[in-house]
């Protein structure tokens, strides 16, 4: 696979798969720079409920997309597809090859195919739906996604609450779901690219998910959610890790039982992730325990 064209290496799968180790052993091996394709490790006040890389691993490659934006911003797949390909431009000046990695599969089919024109959104249905989640909720919109929009649903990353508004206010303006908006034809890029999947036994991922959650509280968690919890509404903290602690502050549940939350769902967020990466036949897998390098000369 590793070729002298000018090529984006696309590093993808479930979350604690090893992406983030595998990515920067090739970029090591490659010379070059990575660009995250995370929706979330991007933002600066965010840290350890995301796993963004270590103070270290930054140090061993230069990453793009990590600590480039504040919470207060909104982000969308179409500004990534901007900023990543200004950022693959610039690298390809230096270098003939760069590493992209993450597991948000929007951004990365952004990226690969680029964003569709989407119908305008009556501003009163956006602002209705903004209002009512301000005061029902996430299980509110969680719901009126899955009844109104179930093919969206399946892939959606459901504890996102942009990604969610956006998707039932397109079925209430359009009564079309915005996954129909998603066309066949693909933007061609200047760049060859090749997409490479990690994946484990469902057992074994799920072991490692257990034990990321208990090593994020080991790391300081809870202190983490305790100084972002002021701002529990931002959209940037509607995430998994950051959720259940915030219902055990408010009392809603116990610490014992976020905890177990906080695994359950990411256990169900990877098997999300899985289902879209799955659909994609450029993706070629790799077992994340034996993958090297080496293995990608052949």
């Amino acid at each position: 696979m590793l070729n002298e064209m000018n090529t984006v290496f696309i590093i993808c799968g479930p979350t604690a798969v090893g992406k983030t180790a595998f990515a920067i052993a090739l970029a090591e091996h490659l010379q070059t720079e990575i660009i995250s394709a995370d929706s979330r490790q991007c933002f600066t006040e965010l840290g350890i409920a995301v796993a963004k890389p270590s103070w270290e691993e930054l140090k061993r490659v230069k990453h793009h997309f990590i600590d480039s934006h504040s919470m207060t911003e909104e982000l969308n797949a179409g500004k990534f597809e901007q900023y990543a390909l200004e950022k693959t431009e610039a690298i390809f000046k230096k270098y003939q090859s760069t590493v992209m990695v993450g597991g948000t599969g929007l951004y990365i089919k952004a990226f690969c195919e680029g964003m569709d024109s989407m119908p305008r959104i009556d501003p009163l249905v956006r602002e209705k739906i903004i209002q009512e989640y301000a005061a029902k909720g996430m299980y509110w919109l969680q719901t009126e996604v899955a009844q109104k929009d179930p093919q969206f649903w399946q892939i959606a990353e459901q504890e996102n609450p942009q990604r969610l508004m956006r998707a039932l206010e397109m079925i209430l303006t359009t009564g079309i779901s915005i996954t129909d908006f998603r066309k066949s034809e693909k933007k061609q890029r200047p760049f060859k690219i090749i997409k490479i999947g990690l994946e484990l036994p469902r057992e074994i991922l799920n072991q490692r998910i257990n034990q990321r959650v208990d090593l994020m509280l080991e790391n300081g968690l809870i202190k983490e959610a305790e100084q972002l919890f002021p701002h529990r509404k931002n959209n940037a903290l509607q995430t998994v890790g950051y959720q259940e602690i915030f219902d055990y502050f408010e009392g809603k549940i116990s610490l014992d039982t976020a905890i177990d939350l906080i695994k359950q769902h990411t256990r169900q967020y990877a098997k999300r992730q899985m289902t879209w990466f799955k659909k994609d036949p450029e993706i070629n897998w790799f077992d994340a325990r034996t993958i090297d390098v080496e293995k990608l000369k052949n």
